[in-house]
């Protein structure tokens, strides 16, 4: 409706405009065709002419409003480019049912293979396949430890929105030697915030090189079972079980997965996150 009348407002415009003009041309045809002309004693010119007359008068005006009708109709019978952009819409963007969030260290992160070998990519199809339709995000940082994973937990609350978050870190703070109590202290405020914000936590269980010393190793491990008692929590007892040692499934550093490493991972992770989704 609104189309409509915009298109008769403009050609009543251009109607206007022509017997205007045509008024003007008019007027002057009247001269060219010498009219007779009498000058008064002011100097003033008066016309008595073909313009005077009403056949030429109503020819004229008819010739007027045949071009109005004609761009009247011309112009609604055209479509508006902004119309047409409005009509135009985006296909819709997949409906999840739900985020799954994957923070973590290298190991999450994916170092050393394709960003779709990572662990939270096969993750995504293997829960597809599955008929789970969530979004899986990598929110995994290379080197760091849990203190970095808790200094930036807020962001990953209000940014990303997770339903689920599966929480892999700590290996960084036992290769560096840190002190046990700093990664408790560190993965306790970890899922503390994430469950009081209603979001599904995952442990991600990790043991550490026994190279350290068995007493280390075991206040390491002990660890993830504890924070996860506590909070009542997912575990996954050792999330790179079936991994680690196997020469086949690491890198040349034997720290980090190949692509195929990490399919072992998600055959690992896999029931976890399905129970997660089902809570």
């Amino acid at each position: 409706m609104n189309k409509c009348l915009n298109c008769t407002f403009w050609s009543n415009l251009c109607v206007g405009a022509v017997i205007q003009i045509l008024d003007i041309l008019q007027y002057a045809c009247g001269l060219k065709c010498c009219s007779a002309l009498t000058l008064n004693q002011n100097a003033h010119f008066k016309v008595s002419s073909l313009k005077n007359s009403p056949f030429f008068t109503w020819q004229i005006k008819g010739a007027a409003l045949l071009v109005g009708i004609s761009l009247l109709l011309s112009g609604c019978s055209q479509e508006s480019p902004v119309e047409t952009a409005v009509v135009v819409t985006q296909p819709p963007a997949p409906a999840y049912a739900g985020t799954i969030v994957a923070v973590g260290d290298s190991l999450t992160a994916g170092l050393g293979v394709a960003e779709d070998q990572a662990y939270p990519a096969q993750l995504a199809r293997r829960l597809r396949a599955g008929g789970y339709n969530y979004q899986v995000i990598n929110a995994g940082v290379s080197g760091e430890t849990s203190s970095g994973a808790l200094s930036r937990i807020e962001w990953v609350i209000s940014s990303l929105r997770p339903n689920i978050v599966i929480l892999e870190t700590g290996a960084n703070d036992g290769l560096r030697g840190l002190d046990p109590d700093l990664l408790k202290t560190n993965l306790d405020r970890l899922v503390g915030t994430l469950t009081a914000h209603n979001i599904q936590v995952i442990v991600a269980g990790m043991l550490m090189l026994p190279n350290l010393g068995l007493e280390y190793t075991r206040a390491f491990s002990d660890i993830y079972p504890q924070i996860a008692k506590k909070h009542g929590v997912i575990l996954i007892p050792f999330f790179l079980d079936g991994v680690a040692g196997e020469t086949h499934l690491n890198q040349p550093d034997k720290l980090h997965p190949t692509a195929d490493g990490y399919t072992r991972i998600v055959e690992t992770v896999y029931p976890y996150v399905v129970r997660a989704i089902e809570r």
